[in-house]
């Protein structure tokens, strides 16, 4: 490229009406260009330009994501040449104007490769007594015994007479649906697992283990089974119930378990306490002490997620992205710890993409950015 060329390509550029093409070229030129001590008067004056070009550099680098690049510096035998002046400091701005938002001006650089956050869906995998692992998902059916799923649901018919016990596993971005032997219905949430038996005998216990997880229970009332009580297992608690409606949260990552009774009665109790809970009760056992504490609480809030909502009050962020990172299968953290205990108030669909909801989040100014890098969302 000729230096004249090249001099008004850059006052085209300065202008913000250069194509990809053109910019190449003069980056391409700053690499191989010729010095020269004369200015071509038609650009204006060399003070002029200079204010300019550092004008545009400094706009570029206040810019919310600018990004640090390292250029060798070009030097001429005596002195800066001016035009060499100029290319360098033309690099500097083409780069950083890669990531100016307020730039017309886009220059395309490689993309790198990120898995694709996906609203969560109905699956699961099936483990059998003999340790085959079946996947349950849309458009996938399933029958064995008397266990049949159509890919959304597993349904267990009262026929079965084997003593064995299946496992349902609910990966991260999962939910799924079972219906017991004894027409106990039951919802599990992400991330979650369900241990039970493929058949009840009546007059006896039905106990079922959530060993992870979430999990609302519509229990089927011990009437229509010969007095038989349910019980439902955790790591550190039981709940026993004789015909009611009631939701468990006891995520491995988390210290407390939560048991909220939405209809009837149960009885929560663990290895030294025992507590019964009426509607819209909800106990708290934290693992550090062993207590069982009892308050009231809003159940709509707290089984909103079988209903495909997230309800949202006054939950800090830190928690909210759990929930989020468990429905869309993906890690988000957090630039400044602090910001992980701002509290949020929201009420947000399960079906919405999750760039939706956290520029839902950042626009009432509860945080200021959010970027995806690495597969993990940052918060800032």
């Amino acid at each position: 490229m000729k230096k004249e060329d090249f001099l008004v390509l850059l006052n085209r550029y300065l202008s913000g009406d250069t194509n990809l093409e053109e910019n190449n070229k003069l980056l391409n030129f700053y690499e191989s260009f010729q010095t020269d001590e004369n200015w071509n008067d038609a650009l204006g004056s060399k003070e002029e330009m200079e204010l300019k070009m550092r004008t545009r550099l400094q706009n570029a680098i206040q810019s919310e994501e600018k990004e640090v690049i390292r250029l060798k510096p070009f030097y001429a035998t005596n002195r800066f040449k001016l035009v060499a002046m100029a290319a360098s400091l033309l690099l500097l701005i083409s780069i950083s104007l890669i990531i100016n938002k307020t730039n017309p001006l886009k220059i395309e650089t490689p993309q790198v490769a990120h898995k694709e956050i996906l609203i969560g869906s109905d699956k699961a995998t099936l483990t059998l007594e003999d340790g085959s692992v079946i996947a349950l998902e849309k458009g996938k059916s399933y029958t064995k015994g008397n266990a049949s799923s159509n890919g959304e649901k597993l349904i267990y018919n009262s026929k079965g007479s084997t003593i064995a016990n299946n496992l349902l596993t609910i990966p991260r971005g999962g939910q799924f649906f079972v219906q017991l032997a004894d027409s106990t219905k039951v919802w599990l949430n992400s991330e979650s697992q369900l241990k039970y038996p493929v058949a009840f005998v009546d007059g006896e216990t039905r106990q079922v283990e959530l060993v992870y997880g979430e999990a609302y229970f519509e229990v089927s009332p011990s009437t229509k089974h010969k007095g038989s009580r349910f019980k439902v297992k955790t790591e550190n608690q039981n709940v026993e119930v004789i015909g009611t409606q009631f939701n468990i949260k006891a995520y491995r990552d988390e210290s407390t378990i939560y048991t909220t009774l939405v209809e009837g009665v149960v009885a929560v109790s663990n290895a030294s306490k025992r507590k019964t809970l009426v509607p819209n009760e909800q106990s708290r056992i934290s693992e550090y002490n062993g207590n069982i504490t009892v308050s009231e609480v809003d159940v709509y809030n707290e089984i909103s997620w079988r209903k495909g909502l997230f309800v949202f009050k006054g939950m800090p962020l830190k928690e909210i992205a759990k929930v989020l990172s468990r429905w869309y299968d993906v890690d988000i953290v957090f630039a400044d710890p602090a910001l992980g205990n701002v509290k949020f108030n929201g009420v947000l669909n399960k079906n919405q993409k999750l760039e939706d909801i956290l520029t839902t989040i950042k626009n009432i100014n509860f945080i200021n950015a959010y970027e995806k890098k690495d597969d993990k969302i940052i918060i800032k």
